[in-house]
């Protein structure tokens, strides 16, 4: 249900694919709530999705970046605000990609070179997009940069390889580059540690069905969907979340402070 709380912003959306991905989900909310925004991913992952359909329902244009090159991300914010008209009030950063985990590499006998590009796209993205950002002057006061996390930054999910490593790294530059874009600018920026998802990445994950049960059966309100993470991701972006910063977000259904529910002991009690 739109109620305008994003009326009159302007923003980026990173790393929507397909309508399965929660960019995708973020983005037509933000639509209907009245933003304006420019849409990018790698031109890697644009060849294997449909952001262009996104685009065209959205009134957006698509601005091919990859968010590890400086470059890249330089021309993608000038250009976004030479499109929307200005410095712009929110980010999101929906970005996670390991190669390790395409070639079903175990944690413990991982490619080098293949972790440190898991870091990179993953991780130190967030860390270049938001210095890309401060150095252009791109964000207003009390704008909004969102990060989507999981819960494997501080938990060990066996199967979520160096992800999780990428996902923890990317919580600290959220808290780390926070502290000093707020005292910069008044800029906040937080990460949502979202339910196991079904998305394409997602799904990609070794396991992710049986993983997927479980967690809704931990969960006392269930697994949060993609469309519940978008409503969230857009009350970060609205006024309503001013003086929130810094800060790793669960949005699981009380996953995260589950040690085990009454759901999973009766599993166990049938086997």
């Amino acid at each position: 249900m739109a109620h305008g709380l994003l009326e009159g912003k302007k923003g980026i959306i990173f790393g929507a694919l397909d309508p399965q991905s929660i960019a995708w989900k973020v983005a037509e909310q933000a639509h209907a709530q009245g933003a304006k925004f420019t849409l990018t991913n790698a031109p890697i992952a644009m060849r294997m999705g449909k952001i262009n359909e996104l685009a065209e329902a959205c009134g957006s244009i698509v601005i091919p970046a990859d968010a590890t090159s400086e470059e890249d991300l330089t021309n993608l914010f000038e250009k976004s605000m030479e499109e929307l008209g200005g410095p712009l009030d929110f980010v999101l950063h929906s970005i996670g990609m390991s190669p390790n985990v395409r070639k079903g590499k175990h944690y413990t006998d991982l490619n080098y070179d293949f972790y440190h590009k898991t870091m990179d796209v993953s991780a130190m993205s967030l860390h270049k997009t938001l210095a890309t950002a401060m150095r252009l002057d791109a964000l207003k006061e009390w704008g909004s940069v969102v990060g989507l996390t999981y819960i494997a930054a501080q938990r060990v999910f066996p199967d979520y390889n160096d992800m999780a490593d990428a996902k923890a790294l990317l919580e600290n530059i959220g808290r780390s580059f926070g502290y000093h874009y707020g005292v910069k600018k008044k800029v906040r920026v937080n990460t949502i540690s979202q339910s196991p998802t079904v998305t394409t990445a997602g799904s990609g994950v070794k396991g992710f069905d049986s993983f997927l049960a479980y967690a809704d059966k931990m969960s006392p309100l269930g697994n949060a969907t993609a469309e519940e993470c978008a409503n969230y991701t857009i009350m970060m972006f609205s006024d309503f979340t001013r003086k929130v910063t810094m800060q790793n977000l669960f949005h699981d259904g009380g996953f995260s402070f589950t040690g085990v529910s009454a759901a999973v002991m009766d599993k166990f009690m049938e086997e």
